[in-house]
């Protein structure tokens, strides 16, 4: 069997490898490294959880402490581009963790924060650069940033970033690139545009592909629950009761119903956090924080979360509602069963998501085994119960009294003679800045606004609503 030792590389890395408790490589790692520490280009097809942050990650700091010069004033040796913000941290945290002992430096660019700390530490130069598209065509048009002596660039979860709209964004950057470097592609699938793009950017590459697609990870234990829609919340709640639910991850498809669904839970005294777009940065790392620790046994959360955020020790997952992607499923239950673990994946299925279903059933080429809750007499007393006590906690509302203006002040109109009310150019919870290109009008197509078609993750859910289709 291979060890991280037979592959060649620089002992401060091997000493850092060993510290973590890390020996053997996973297959991707193992096929990947070799010829990514000769400089070769890379096309990897990887799902989740198969370890190629450190397929990529080790190669490039070998070869950096083989080449030491320093980083370019406002530019970087290394850029890696990441969709999400949440990704972009981990990845960066990797390259930490593995080059403690040689010395690089590592930023971060994303959105959702502030521009100075960014600006003061690209005025510098940077080893190794992470960053979401948008806030860095933001530094790119400032001209505080200059890729023009990057030597290796890695895009990672490409396919995800033509789900969120960021193919022309991506182009962008890469004029900034000079021609001769090094190029690094992980995709979990390979739809036409990515091909293409995998072409325009490739030289030559060596191809490495690893879980194909629509596999779903062997160790995890998946079911189907059928139950009403409105009585999922009771569902969930019972399962948090009767199973052994440890550390769960609960994915729904829109923003405010993973709110809901997290109140819902602590309601039912299941401790819980919800984690989407409209989060502030210092949000979802508290919640992300309090997860990871253990002070809370559910995090709800959308599609955000269902790549490449490594959570140790995640029991279940459990599908609120089902994506409307179906590769977006394999994703989500990849947050279980990692590192050797088991885990399981219950979906909870309402009869408008079938179509879904089987959607995801073709891709995986599986029967999920299904258990019927549909009419079911305990669960219909549940979801009584839980509106009553919803009702009793709600504020009241305000209703007009006849013969009266006794309206709220709130709800008074704003003294001026018809301007705005001085909140109205606030943030008022948007999506965040770095999940959309940066280049961007009111009458764009896209869900950055750059004029592409909508992709396919922001068609209308049966539910009704809209899925949050710009992580960040």
């Amino acid at each position: 069997m291979t060890q991280f030792s037979d592959l060649g590389l620089n002992e401060a890395l091997l000493k850092a490898l060993r510290s973590e408790g890390y020996d053997t490589p996973t297959p991707i790692q193992a096929q990947a490294i070799p010829g990514v520490m000769q400089g070769k280009d890379l096309l990897g097809i990887a799902q989740t959880g198969t370890g190629k942050t450190a397929a990529f990650a080790l190669p490039i700091l070998h070869r950096l402490a083989g080449n030491r010069i320093p980083a370019p004033r406002r530019g970087c040796r290394v850029l890696v581009l990441s969709p999400t913000r949440e990704l972009a941290s981990q990845i960066a945290e990797s390259f930490r963790t593995y080059g403690k002992h040689l010395g690089f430096t590592v930023a971060l660019v994303y959105g959702g924060v502030k521009y100075g700390p960014q600006m003061r530490a690209l005025a510098g130069g940077i080893d190794i650069l992470v960053a979401t598209p948008g806030r860095l065509i933001d530094h790119l048009q400032e001209k505080v940033a200059n890729l023009s002596a990057t030597e290796i660039f890695v895009l990672d979860e490409a396919d995800q970033m033509l789900d969120l709209g960021f193919l022309q964004p991506i182009r962008k950057i890469v004029a900034h690139l000079p021609k001769d470097r090094q190029n690094l592609f992980f995709s979990a699938t390979m739809p036409g545009e990515i091909g293409k793009l995998a072409g325009d950017l490739l030289k030559d590459p060596i191809k490495v592909s690893v879980a194909p697609t629509g596999s779903t990870v062997e160790r995890v234990d998946q079911r189907v629950i059928f139950v009403e829609a409105d009585r999922k919340r009771a569902l969930l709640a019972e399962l948090f009761e009767e199973a052994k639910i440890d550390k769960a991850i609960v994915f729904t498809r829109t923003k405010r119903g993973a709110d809901r669904v997290a109140k819902s839970l602590e309601a039912a005294g299941i401790s819980a956090a919800s984690i989407h777009g409209d989060k502030s940065q210092a949000q979802r790392e508290r919640a992300l924080s309090a997860f990871k620790a253990g002070a809370c046994r559910a995090m709800v959360a959308t599609d955000i979360a269902a790549r490449g955020i490594d959570i140790d020790a995640v029991s279940h997952v459990v599908n609120f509602e089902l994506p409307n992607v179906p590769e977006s499923y394999v994703h989500r239950i990849g947050r279980t069963a990692r590192a050797g673990a088991d885990g399981s994946a219950i979906t909870l299925c309402a009869d408008d998501e079938r179509n879904l279903l089987r959607d995801i059933q073709k891709l995986t080429r599986q029967t999920i085994p299904s258990f019927d809750r549909r009419r079911d007499q305990a669960l219909a007393v549940m979801t009584r119960a839980m509106g009553a006590q919803e009702s009793a906690t709600s504020p009241a509302k305000w209703s007009p009294v006849e013969g009266t203006d006794a309206r709220p002040k709130s709800r008074q109109p704003h003294r001026g003679g018809g301007g705005r009310p001085a909140h109205s150019g606030q943030n008022r919870g948007g999506p965040d800045r770095n999940a959309r290109p940066a280049s961007h009008s009111a009458n764009a197509a896209a869900p950055g606004g750059d004029g592409q078609k909508r992709s396919r993750s922001r068609r209308r859910h049966p539910g009704g609503g809209r899925s949050e289709a710009t992580p960040t």
